[in-house]
């Protein structure tokens, strides 16, 4: 599967927890991290997802958000703490990779003005998060 979003995981479906009209899906990476999505249940049916099935999780690059404080507190259901790994800095954007501790890579496509206000460099360590309706879900 070939798409543009920079973030693409694959795991195994940890649960299915379905509501009136959204399921939430938990998707088990490699070295124990986890990424939560919410899709339809039409969704959860069409695509035949279950606990122990494949899945990838795919997140765009500009939905993943940035901070310095891990404890900050937010609505967004997956949150996750790295080092930077790489910085790329462009003519508006900066791309920020990520080193996750399950050995996972996360990328971030911030402003250039966020990146400098921020004294992103090598090494930092970052929160990174993003909603799980941002997590598209393919098998």
């Amino acid at each position: 599967m070939k798409t543009s979003a920079r973030n693409q995981f694959s795991g195994k479906v940890n649960s299915v927890k379905k509501g009136a009209v959204n399921s939430e899906i938990v998707i088990d990476l490699k070295g124990k991290d986890q990424i939560t999505a919410v899709i339809t249940n039409e969704s959860v049916e069409n695509l035949g997802l279950k606990k122990g099935s494949k899945a990838y999780g795919l997140i765009k690059a500009s939905w993943v958000v940035l901070a310095d404080d891990p404890k900050l507190k937010t609505s967004a259901r997956n949150r996750f703490t790295g080092k930077i790994e790489k910085l790329t800095e462009g003519t508006v954007n900066t791309e920020v990779v990520m080193k996750l501790p399950g050995g996972n890579q996360l990328v971030s496509m911030i402003t250039n003005e966020s990146a400098k206000s921020m004294g992103l460099k090598k090494g930092k360590n970052l929160l990174a998060m993003f909603k799980a309706s941002s997590v598209i879900v393919g098998v």
